[in-house]
């Protein structure tokens, strides 16, 4: 007896995700296998960098350093960036640029601009010119060079990312208790047009939102201690240091006095905790994120403090 399985239309909607997923896998191999040159051969011509060496000092140098060595921004040179790009198609570099850059404004580099940039970007780091201008025809099958990186975790996300995608919003859906009840919320509806991130909101309202962003800080904070982790400007994050390790079971164990508080559904528990979680943040900020400036401005973050 075969029994039939009734696929719903989102289901259906979710597969063909994944085949269109599998399909760009697939077409991302044969790129890679089809790419014939390097940056090593002469890709791009000196006049090129010459061009665009202003607007990387007007739009760039002020993140990424006047020599490229990275400064509130990763370094744009070095081993630790062509580890970041080891032997990818040079058009992924060049889609970064003008999809992303510069970090306040993205997308007001035009596609020249950002080809022109990733041609700067060679030649400060030493890699010969040729005599054509590097250009949108072969941006696929240049490949940057292959790099053995031996920190464990090179591609993983920095700490300002992994702080920005995890930390930050569940932090903010704590630091929300200050204004809000949770068991005081009204019922969420269904929004209209359909929305996937409000659909969410609707299916873990109240204390159950409490209870995920307490437990999504708890198991995440540890990530801050993996070897090879990199902080936003390209440095090593001081994951052996012993007050770095300090700040991190900080952080974990005002997360599970949240978790425990809000398992509880006590309110009135959260009365002083902002305070708390505001407290434990400002402790590692001040001695690794902000140093030489303010909310994150520092260009001397990670570096090891002073005794």
């Amino acid at each position: 007896m075969i029994t039939l399985l009734r696929v719903s239309r989102p289901a259906i909607r979710f597969v063909s995700v994944l085949c269109a997923c599998a399909v760009f896998a697939g077409g991302w191999i044969t790129v890679s296998a089809g790419q014939s040159r390097s940056i090593t051969e002469g890709v791009y011509s000196s006049q090129q960098a010459a061009r665009v060496k202003p607007i990387y000092e007007e739009q760039c140098a002020s993140c990424h350093g006047t020599a490229l060595e990275g400064a509130v921004g990763g370094p744009l040179t070095g081993d630790g960036f062509l580890a970041n790009w080891s032997g990818r198609p040079l058009s992924n570099l060049v889609d970064k640029i003008q999809k992303t850059m510069p970090f306040d404004s993205p997308g007001t580099l035009s596609r020249q601009q950002s080809i022109d940039l990733a041609a700067y970007m060679f030649e400060v780091g030493k890699f010969p010119a040729g005599r054509a201008e590097l250009n949108e025809n072969g941006l696929a099958q240049i490949a940057l060079p292959i790099v053995n990186s031996s920190g464990a975790n090179a591609r993983a996300g920095n700490v300002s990312e992994l702080m920005r995608a995890i930390a930050f919003p569940n932090s903010n859906i704590l630091f929300n208790l200050q204004l809000k009840d949770p068991s005081k919320e009204p019922k969420r509806e269904m929004p209209v047009p359909f929305d996937y991130a409000k659909w969410g909101d609707t299916i873990y309202p109240g204390w159950l939102a409490i209870d995920q962003a307490a437990l999504a800080l708890i198991e995440s904070t540890p990530l801050l201690l993996t070897p090879g982790r990199l902080c936003q400007n390209g440095r090593p994050a001081p994951v052996d240091r012993a007050d770095w390790k300090q700040y991190v079971a900080d952080l974990v164990d005002v997360a599970q006095l949240a978790y425990q508080t809000s398992k509880a559904r006590n309110y009135d528990g959260f009365a002083d905790f902002s305070e708390k979680l505001n407290q434990t943040c400002a402790n590692c900020h001040k001695v690794y994120r902000d140093v030489g400036g303010t909310e994150g401005s520092g260009m001397q973050r990670c570096l090891i403090p002073n005794p």
